[in-house]
């Protein structure tokens, strides 16, 4: 079993969709990828989700899970999310609110061998988890790279 997770800016355009699907799809075909972690923040993570529950249509046997960075208080939190997509990585549980995406974001490069990527400035999280994921010797692919 090999596993991919994601990290991209909140802002990612809609246009790298068709790029993000044909990676998708070789990564199953050819790579042989069939788990998914993504996380629920911005952009870039929605269209993730959108085109992972499309590609399990495709692949039934892919499992793709929505990657929290704490328990929300209220189940309204969960409002757009199949119970079945959610996991909580039970390291988290105990670290505090504002250390919860970085700690996440760990947790999903730990237990990733790909990485993919959409980062087009040297500056925030997405950069940055592209660079640990990189310094780990992860497959790191940047869609802005693809994108032209």
């Amino acid at each position: 079993m090999n596993a991919c997770t994601f990290f991209g800016h909140r802002d990612t355009p809609k246009n790298i969709e068709p790029i993000l699907q044909s990676t998708l799809i070789d990564l199953v075909e050819n790579k042989e990828v069939d788990l998914f972690f993504v996380g629920n923040q911005g952009a870039f993570d929605n269209l993730v989700r959108k085109n992972l529950r499309l590609l399990k249509l495709d692949y039934p046997e892919i499992i793709y899970q929505v990657v929290l960075d704490y328990l929300p208080a209220e189940e309204s939190a969960y409002i757009n999310f199949d119970y079945m997509e959610l996991m909580f990585p039970e390291e988290l549980a105990r670290v505090p609110r504002k250390f919860s995406i970085p700690r996440r974001n760990m947790w999903m490069i730990k237990n990733s061998d790909y990485v993919i990527t959409y980062v087009t400035r040297i500056t925030g999280g997405a950069a940055e988890f592209m660079e640990i994921a990189e310094k780990q010797r992860k497959t790191v692919i940047n869609l802005a790279d693809l994108s032209g």
